[in-house]
């Protein structure tokens, strides 16, 4: 006879401030207060948040523009 295990469960996780790891209040959700909130936005706004790239600053420009003679007059 196969050994048999039971299902496994879904357990509920307390969802905690991604600023400072306290539990989270549904207000502020997912932070535990404005102040976090805030300092959030802050690190936002000030581009805080990056996604490293190879790119240099300007080439997506290029790109869009077409390189061309599309986009200019003669």
């Amino acid at each position: 006879m196969p050994d048999r295990t039971p299902p496994l469960r879904a357990v509920r996780i307390e969802p905690r401030c991604p600023t400072c790891g306290k539990p989270a209040d549904p207000k502020y959700k997912p932070f535990c207060r404005k102040r976090c909130a805030d300092i959030d936005l802050g690190r936002w706004l000030k581009e805080g948040y990056r996604v490293p790239t190879d790119e240099a600053p300007g080439e997506e420009d290029l790109e869009d523009s077409g390189g061309g003679a599309s986009g200019q007059r003669s």
